[in-house]
């Protein structure tokens, strides 16, 4: 075979940077075939069509004053939260027709952006929405009344956030699936929302976005790209909030104790702003925040936080302890910040958190039978997870959840003018229409360790075809019709094949993987084992699975079963080399750990589980476990008598405990968050079977009778004791013990950090 007609050079592209813009693929071109991830789209699929659009329609239509066609859901539907899962909805449906094109989703689609459009003209000023009481709502914020909180803005539940998933519905409608009429009811919301800020300062905007907003920002970034008005552009840079950004632009880390997924999101409208903009501080600001999150703030698996909140980078015992560790939410969202980063830089190294978030905690998040998503992945060994149910569980997890899988197309390949590029290793084909190319990939990865790409184009062409060398990949071949390619270079980056393609052409992709121990970042000793990308974990019992599957309760996603203490876990004793030699592969991805089973996290469902492990050396064990022993029966003793609590200053703990408030603020302190006011604060805490005796308030700073007072169930609260940083009320033998908390003289009162119902 002559040179001169074919030129084959294998190369590792250390910088894509001299190729055109990294462009992804529709989701109409690529077509999952088989595997986990094909598993779950049909589950999907399935989850979506159980779904009722009048159910979800119903709060815009009560907001219109039109006659409804079924009664709202319950749950976060219609406890102020009223309208979110239906703008999810209209992303689920746009994305998942694009992917499958199942015509039922597409009927349904075009069914809600009628009905939204009919409400908007009812409206008769360009607003659409499903808040409740929204009218007047909206006309407090108008005439600059604004008392917001991070989850509270003037007593009502995270109303920005609420609209902006319908507005990222809207898009997603036009976007993915072409419906016209959604992008004219998208514009005329936009507008009305312009209109609705006119009167503020900018201070103000900036006041009103102290609470959660989601991406409002990319919302107006997304109306410039489809209108080129500038007016929308501008809008998205006003409702940036500088409060997160300014630190980010100075590399400060400033992310320790704010709640995590409210700031995702602005900062995906940061990078998007500044590829429209040109804006290379931002984009810094943007790729600054991913790199702390992605590499100081994320377990094994992909996910961070815990109860919602960042923890300290040198801390994770809490994730370790709590029954609320990684919210799916957030790596939803990261996942999205770094498709963007992906696109906007090409650099391959996004890739690689991007697939181990997609294959760990992604794809562990949705029952792989019956379709229920996750809210909380706790990291706590011994622990398990709650799946929704269509008819009951209405949570901000199960908007993002019913996206999540209908979309896993969006970055297997991605091309520029010229080339493609092999970005993840999953069973799909790719049609590009425009370069009258289809390729067909047929893996069994990651349970081989093998790919195979197919081309069919309807005429030879010379491109470079661009294969991701995974960072986890070991002895990374690749085979052109059968013949070794003489690949040299680091895993990261990519392999490149520069060829005169045709029909019948294969490639064949062949790698390594080794089991690693990878330990938490904030350098304690605790680890789990990962395969390649893929998370080990153990099942370690079916046992106390209370509330597995969610009732309509208001915390029906947390799971209300025993915590097994932490120093009856599976630990590690020895050293770095005999932890690994301890695992002995069974078949497939599983392997024998003493008497525990390892096997890929996402396969392990219905079941307690262990993922991380503590390692000792032999001089140390004994000591350390007697402390954790000593630390595990105090922390559970206080738990085995509580009834209720509240972590004041934590979003979902007050929401769960319909915080209400005036003149209030929050803030995370010493380690500890904390909420005080000026005016009044109050919660509701159940009191279960009666129980409860006491209730103890604990604050970071002395409390002062004199200062505060305290009114239960409507009568002032009998103290029985102070002492200190916390005071102790009586509590009668109510099911429900209303709480309120009230300043002297508009003085602020104690930054108060938990509240508890004891039975002794």
């Amino acid at each position: 075979m002559k040179t001169n007609l074919i030129h084959i050079a294998i190369l590792l592209s250390f910088s894509i940077s001299a190729l055109a813009q990294m462009q992804s693929f529709s989701l109409q071109e690529v077509r999952l075939t088989k595997g986990a991830f094909k598993n779950a789209q049909d589950v999907d699929l399935n989850y979506i069509l159980a779904l009722n659009p009048d159910k979800l329609l119903a709060p815009y239509l009560i907001d219109a004053g039109l006659p409804l066609k079924a009664e709202r859901y319950g749950n976060w539907e219609s406890s102020g939260l009223d309208g979110h899962i239906g703008g999810h909805y209209l992303s689920a449906l746009a994305m998942m027709y694009a992917s499958t094109g199942n015509a039922e989703l597409k009927k349904r689609l075009d069914y809600m952006i009628s009905e939204l459009a009919r409400c908007q003209v009812k409206n008769g000023n360009g607003y659409v929405g499903g808040i409740p009481q929204g009218k007047l709502f909206w006309e407090r914020i108008h005439k600059g009344d604004i008392d917001g909180s991070s989850f509270g803005l003037n007593n009502t539940w995270v109303p920005l956030y609420n609209i902006h998933k319908l507005f990222a519905g809207l898009r997603d409608a036009y976007e993915y699936a072409g419906n016209q009429q959604a992008k004219h009811v998208l514009i005329g919301l936009g507008d009305w929302f312009i209109d609705l800020i006119k009167p503020l300062s900018d201070d103000q905007i900036q006041q009103v976005l102290r609470t959660e907003h989601g991406g409002i920002n990319e919302t107006f970034a997304d109306l410039y790209i489809l209108t080129k008005n500038k007016k929308y552009l501008e809008t998205a840079q006003k409702l940036s909030h500088r409060a997160l950004l300014n630190p980010l632009l100075e590399k400060q880390d400033k992310l320790t104790g704010l709640h995590a997924n409210t700031q995702i999101p602005k900062v995906i409208g940061y990078e998007k702003i500044a590829m429209l903009t040109g804006n290379t501080d931002w984009s810094d600001a943007a790729q600054y925040f991913w790199q702390n999150v992605s590499q100081k703030r994320s377990v094994a698996f992909g996910g961070n936080s815990v109860r919602e909140h960042f923890n300290p980078t040198n801390d994770f015992s809490r994730m370790l302890r709590s029954n609320q560790g990684p919210e799916t939410c957030n790596s939803f969202n990261m996942l999205r910040l770094s498709k963007a980063l992906f696109l906007d830089k090409a650099d391959p190294g996004y890739l690689d958190f991007y697939e181990r978030t997609l294959y760990n905690h992604i794809l562990s998040t949705q029952h792989p039978e019956k379709g229920g998503f996750v809210y909380f992945t706790p990291i706590r060994p011994n622990h398990y997870r709650v799946y929704s149910q269509p008819e009951t569980s209405m949570w901000c997890c199960v908007g993002s959840g019913l996206e999540n899988h209908t979309k896993y197309g969006e970055l297997i390949y991605s091309h520029s003018d010229k080339d493609l590029f092999v970005n993840l290793f999953i069973p799909s084909t790719l049609d590009w229409k425009e370069k009258g190319m289809q390729l067909n990939q047929t893996t069994g990865f990651p349970y081989k360790n093998e790919t195979e790409l197919a081309l069919t184009l309807k005429k030879p062409q010379v491109f470079s075809v661009h294969i991701r060398y995974p960072k986890w990949a070991g002895n990374f071949v690749i085979l052109v019709n059968g013949k070794p390619q003489n690949v040299i270079g680091e895993p990261s980056t990519y392999a490149t094949i520069n060829r005169k393609w045709q029909t019948g052409d294969k490639l064949t992709v062949r790698f390594t993987t080794a089991t690693q121990l990878e330990y938490l970042p904030d350098g304690s000793n605790w680890a789990a084992f990962v395969h390649g990308p893929i998370v080990l974990a153990a099942k370690t019992s079916t046992t106390d699975l209370t509330g597995l599957f969610a009732d309509d309760s208001r915390m029906g996603h947390e799971t209300k079963g025993k915590l097994y203490p932490l120093d009856n876990a599976y630990a590690l004793i020895g050293n770095e080399d005999t932890y690994r030699s301890k695992i002995k592969p069974i078949e497939g991805l599983k392997f024998r750990l003493d008497s525990l089973t390892l096997q890929p996290f996402y396969e392990i469902h219905d079941a307690r589980y262990q993922m991380y492990f503590q390692t000792f050396t032999p001089a140390a064990y004994s000591e350390q476990k007697a402390r954790l022993k000593q630390q595990e029966t105090e922390a559970l003793a206080i738990e085995a008598k509580t009834a209720d609590k509240i972590n004041c200053g934590e979003q979902q703990p007050e929401v769960d405990h319909a915080y209400k408030g005036e003149k209030s603020e929050s803030g995370y302190d010493d380690e500890r968050f904390w909420r005080r006011t000026r005016s009044f604060i109050s919660y509701e805490l159940q009191n279960r079977n009666r129980a409860g005796k006491f209730l103890d308030i604990s604050a970071i700073d002395d409390i002062k009778p004199e200062q505060v007072s305290f009114v239960i169930n409507d009568k002032p609260a009998e103290i029985l004791s102070v002492d200190g940083k916390t005071i102790r009320l009586k509590v009668n033998d109510d099911e429900v013990v209303k709480l309120k908390i009230m300043a002297a003289s508009g003085v602020n009162t104690p930054r108060f950090n938990q509240i508890r119902i004891l039975t002794h």
